[in-house]
């Protein structure tokens, strides 16, 4: 993974930030997303900022395709109209979330990984799926699909199509899964320490596995941690709270 990153300053003294990842919204989970829908109009408006880092839909097949997203916009809208900050890391569900996106919903696209820079240190931030790299049949796909040149011919091929294009690349990819073993699908930790370390970071946050936790990892003989984000269902959405220094995990309904 490129020890590159965007580096974002967070302003405000004594900020409250949010993060959360891996909502996968789309028509068929109407609780996920009226449970977004509350957090926006509530917890996340007693803080300054708030971070998706990745998988905010199902899937995205363009600007252009306003048929799912639509609430979200309007959600994420009245949240930033309010003063709250919104960063976004597209994942690898809606890499194609762009400028149009952007302007209507008034989040910030931002580069993967990211450097939140705090008082207290910087903190990291990534989808996750790029430090993945055992599944290297993933890695090709995900090269591929990050490309200028492939992006441009996906975007200008018809509505439909792009739709049934990503039907068949998810279905391809739920078939392979049981051929994978948990270990390749997750985070290398060699490459987690690389870009903490390239990055003078101790700690790190990202989604993308599903696997919501907290690893403390020994860096040079220094204490560093990675804050996995986990998956949305209908019933329950999962998200980090930063206050004060202290990351807070939070359950929503």
């Amino acid at each position: 993974m490129a020890a590159r990153a965007q580096r974002l300053i967070q302003r405000f003294p004594e900020p409250i930030i949010h993060f959360i990842a891996d909502l996968h919204l789309a028509p068929e989970t109407p609780g996920a997303l009226a449970i977004f829908e509350r957090f926006l109009a509530g917890e996340a408006r007693h803080g300054s900022a708030l971070y998706i880092l990745g998988d905010l839909f199902d899937v995205w097949v363009g600007d252009d395709d306003r048929r799912s997203g639509q609430r979200v916009i309007a959600a994420l809208r009245a949240l930033t109209a309010a003063g709250v900050t919104v960063g976004l890391i597209p994942g690898n569900r809606d890499f194609l979330l762009g400028t149009r996106f952007a302007a209507a919903s008034g989040v910030e696209r931002l580069a993967d990984p990211s450097r939140l820079e705090l008082a207290e240190g910087p903190i990291l931030l990534s989808h996750g799926d790029a430090l993945c790299t055992a599944d290297t049949d993933y890695q090709a796909f995900r090269r591929q699909t990050r490309d200028p040149a492939w992006q441009a011919a996906f975007l200008a091929r018809p509505l439909t199509e792009r739709r049934a294009i990503a039907h068949r690349l998810r279905a391809d990819s739920e078939r392979a899964k049981p051929a994978k073993s948990w270990a390749s699908m997750d985070v290398e930790e060699a490459e987690v320490c690389a870009l903490l370390r390239a990055q003078r970071a101790k700690r790190l946050i990202h989604g993308h596995t599903h696997r919501p936790g907290n690893h403390v990892l020994d860096i040079d003989g220094q204490r560093a941690e990675r804050w996995v984000l986990g998956a949305w269902s209908e019933e329950q959405g999962d998200a980090l709270r930063l206050q004060d220094g202290v990351l807070t995990r939070l359950t929503l309904a």
